[in-house]
């Protein structure tokens, strides 16, 4: 009797197991097929820019997997040899890197006020803007563009600054208030007691401790500003067209009637070289982040 209670005993626990194994593998199956999926437009992107024109226009790019042939780099060639994509890429580097540092510099100071420092119509304030991430762009081009005209901003790079930074701010603070929101109440206090005062405090703990969450947003500005190209169109342009970022020197590959289109694919992957190294050298930070900033109130 007790040697069918052990045996009994053991099948209970033994099936639990083999169906958590189970739910594991069709949770991981279906995540498997949800990436490739996701990956098959840039995966046909990335092969056609290896193509040549006509078999782009005349057959899917699964035909190279039958016809090997069709591997060329004759549309990176032509990429690579236009007159203003190198100064394009030198100019989105020029506007990119002040563009994601002055945000996320500038988002750092308030969200350390929101967390820590008390003064009136402090949530008032966080709510306001907060508030901000739901208007939508297209609403604020028309006005800012008339305020940075009395400037002589517009055509120039510090046009950018401004209006990414502008643009970046509500989410930029509310990322960061939630996660230095959740930092141990107890540092800042012993800091406190040893006479340090709030800007001490903030450059000797708050930021240090917060080095996961500020790379996080560190690569959301980035991509966001790299890849940007509604708002270089609206505030660069035609103004200047020396200061064009790579952006809009590869939407000028293609012509008025469309035609040029196939090297688009080549250009898009030539401009993404960056935004990867950006991301692979900061993703360890990413989802502890993006997590821990994200969840706080």
């Amino acid at each position: 009797m007790t040697t069918a209670a052990t045996a009994l005993a053991r099948t209970a626990t033994a099936t639990p197991r083999w169906r958590r194994s189970l739910g594991h593998l069709t949770t991981h199956v279906v995540v498997i097929i949800l990436l490739i999926i996701w990956l098959i437009p840039t995966i046909g992107l990335l092969i056609n820019s290896f193509r040549p024109s006509e078999a782009v226009q005349t057959s899917g790019w699964w035909t190279i997997i039958f016809q090997p042939s069709q591997v060329t780099l004759d549309n990176y060639a032509y990429v690579l040899a236009q007159s203003g994509l190198w100064q394009g890429f030198i100019n989105s580097l020029f506007i990119t890197i002040p563009a994601t540092v002055i945000p996320i510099f500038v988002a750092a100071f308030a969200a350390y006020a929101f967390a820590w420092m008390q003064f009136p119509g402090r949530n008032l304030l966080f709510v306001v803007v907060v508030g901000l991430l739901v208007v939508p762009l297209q609403t604020t081009f028309v006005p800012v563009l008339q305020l940075f005209g009395k400037f002589g901003l517009n055509g120039q790079f510090i046009a950018l600054w401004l209006a990414h930074t502008g643009y970046g701010l509500p989410f930029a603070v509310y990322l960061l208030r939630n996660y230095m929101s959740g930092l141990p109440r107890e540092v800042f206090e012993a800091a406190a007691i040893d006479g340090a005062s709030p800007a001490t405090a903030f450059f000797r703990l708050a930021i240090p401790m917060s080095v996961p969450v500020l790379a996080a947003l560190a690569i959301f500005q980035f991509l966001f500003v790299w890849n940007d190209l509604l708002v270089a169109l609206v505030y660069i342009g035609a103004a200047n067209p020396s200061n064009q970022p790579l952006t809009l020197v590869i939407a000028n590959l293609v012509g008025s009637y469309g035609n040029g289109w196939w090297y688009l694919a080549a250009a898009a992957f030539i401009s993404m070289a960056v935004p990867l190294a950006v991301f692979f050298s900061l993703q360890r930070y990413f989802v502890r982040g993006i997590v821990s900033g994200s969840v706080k109130g």
